[in-house]
Formats: structure tokens, C-alpha cells, sequence
């Protein structure tokens, strides 16, 4: 008898048959069934939802043009960026007062708890409604690294993306001013739209509060801000607009302006350029400014209750 050769890849099951079309409805899960729970529940018929005409909002020539000037942009800003930013150097000025950051607290944990919650919960709205594909929108992308920012242990890894991730809020702001519910129709799907939306706050406020790896870069430092703003920019336009065209889904808008878009218009991607430029620049500065006044003003009321029950005595 003659010895058979067997490779690794024949104990590998074979996935072909998802795409043959007599197979597929054999299948309980297969390609077709996947893409439907991907984004089968897009509705096109609302507004700014997606499908052709959202995906035809723009002129190709136009589309082309805005992408590779968007493009450009990003990789200049992120270029500039790293040659300025010395992360070792940052570290190991953050690291000296990372003891009480390292500290594993309850209030940490709860947090952590509460926030998986509501991201579970969205995420299960979204397999609901056949639209697992908003989940790539920035906004649930930044609950993520924020759910990964208060399970893991105070790092150099942890100071980069906590640094990335305050630059990167100002989607939470124009959610809640401008916010787009007008497909939310499960009950309390739009309440936890607001929660999730307002706990993005929340998060990077109580870790700014423990130091350590979640100290910010000085309110003069703008190179951190440049970097965050670039991928941002790259992300959208590389991701999220090549899986748009291709699904016809309007990921963040990158084919066709929102309802409340206050630029609606065939330039509101040039005018979303222009403000999320500066937003991104100071959105940060500014909520790191509210957050080391914030714990200042909240130890002068501690402060001032305290002597005024004692008064009382």
C-alpha cells in the first residue's frame, strides 16, 4: 500500500457552495442571507437613507475631484502630524502620575458595565432592523475604542488612542444638535440613541479625571488634534464612501447630505470639509478645558456644602 498525501487546507471546510446559486438556498447561512442582515433593512425610502438616487446626489466628476482633494489633505495632515508627535517622549512625562490611573475602581468598572449595555442594545436594534452596517458610522466605531479604553490597563497604546479618540467627538456634538431619528421606529431605539450619543461625553470627562495614560496633550498642542482629524478624513473617504457606492448606503453621509444638514446641497461635503476642520481643532481643546474646570467648580460646591452643614450644626 502507498502512503496518500494529505495537505492541511483538505481539513479545511470548503465555503464555495455559499455562492452557488442551486446551493444556496440549501444553506442556512450563506452570502446572500449575511448581506441581507448586513444592510438588507436600509430603506431607501427615507430621506438621506441611501439607495440610487442618494448614491447619485453627486456628479461623478465632482465625487472624484472632492475625494482626491480630501484625500491629499488627510495625508499632509497626517504626515505633518507623526513627524511632530514623540509618543516615548509623552509617555514618560504622562507616566509619572500613572499610579492612580492604574487603579482598577468601581466607578470604572460601572461605567464600563453601563456602556457595553447600550451598545449591546444598539447593536441588537440593528440586527433588528437588518442595518448592521451603521455600526462602521464614526460615532459607534468611538463607543467601541472607548469601551476598549475602560477595559484595558493604563498603556502607551492607551495614552495614543485616548488622545486620538477626544478629537474624534465632535460627531457625538452634531449628533445631538442635529440629530437624524427619522428611521429609529423600535421603541426606545431613539432614547438610546441619545444615551449613547451623551455617554461619548462622559467617558473621556471621568478618565481625564483619573490622569496618568488619560492625560491630554497640552491645550497648545494642536498636533494631536491634526492627526485624529486626517484619519478621520481618510476614513471616510477610503471606507466608508467606497462601501457606500457599492452597497448604496448612506454611511455618515458620504453620499448624500442628512435631513437636518444645515448645508443641504450639491457643495455640502466641500462646506463639511471647511466646519469639521475647525470643529475638530477646538472641539477637543474645548472639552478638555470644560473637564479641568468641571472637577475644580465640583470641589468648590463639595467644598461649599460642607461648611454650610457645618454652619447648620
Amino acid at each position: 500500500m502507498f502512503r496518500q498525501e494529505v495537505s492541511v487546507a483538505s481539513f479545511i471546510p470548503s465555503c464555495s457552495y455559499l455562492f452557488q446559486p442551486e446551493k444556496r438556498n440549501m444553506s442556512r447561512y450563506n452570502i446572500y442571507s449575511l448581506l441581507d442582515w448586513i444592510y438588507g433593512g436600509v430603506d431607501p425610502k427615507f430621506e438621506g437613507n441611501g439607495g440610487p438616487e442618494c448614491a447619485a446626489f453627486l456628479a461623478p466628476q465632482q465625487r472624484i475631484v472632492e475625494s482626491l482633494v480630501i484625500l491629499f489633505i488627510s495625508l499632509l495632515e497626517i504626515g505633518v502630524a507623526l513627524k511632530k508627535i514623540n509618543v516615548s517622549k509623552e509617555f514618560r512625562v504622562v507616566g509619572r502620575d500613572s499610579s492612580r490611573a492604574k487603579e482598577n475602581s468601581v466607578g470604572k468598572n460601572l461605567l464600563l458595565v453601563f456602556l457595553c449595555m447600550t451598545f449591546g442594545i444598539e447593536v441588537g436594534f440593528k440586527f433588528a432592523t437588518k442595518t448592521v452596517i451603521y455600526l462602521l458610522n464614526p460615532c459607534h466605531v468611538v463607543t467601541m475604542i472607548q469601551i476598549f479604553l475602560l477595559a484595558c490597563s493604563p498603556c502607551k497604546i492607551a495614552m495614543v488612542v485616548f488622545r486620538l479618540h477626544i478629537h474624534m467627538l465632535n460627531g457625538a456634538l452634531l449628533a445631538l444638535v442635529f440629530p437624524v431619528v427619522n428611521t429609529r421606529l423600535l421603541p426606545f431605539e431613539k432614547e438610546i440613541y441619545y444615551i449613547q450619543h451623551s455617554m461619548m461625553y462622559l467617558v473621556p470627562i471621568y478618565l481625564m479625571r483619573k490622569g496618568g495614560a488619560y492625560r491630554p496633550e497640552p491645550l497648545g498642542d494642536m498636533w494631536w488634534a491634526l492627526l485624529s482629524m486626517g484619519i478621520l478624513f481618510l476614513y471616510h473617504i477610503i471606507f466608508l464612501q467606497v462601501l457606500g457606492l457599492a452597497t448604496e448606503v448612506n454611511l455618515n453621509n458620504m453620499l448624500c447630505p442628512a435631513v437636518s444638514d444645515p448645508f443641504y446641497g450639491p457643495w455640502y461635503r466641500v462646506w463639511a470639509t471647511g466646519h469639521q476642520t475647525v470643529l475638530t481643532l477646538l472641539h477637543g481643546k474645548l472639552l478638555t478645558l470644560l473637564s479641568l474646570h468641571s472637577g475644580s467648580a465640583f470641589r468648590f460646591l463639595l467644598d461649599t456644602l460642607r461648611l454650610r452643614s457645618k454652619k447648620v450644626d
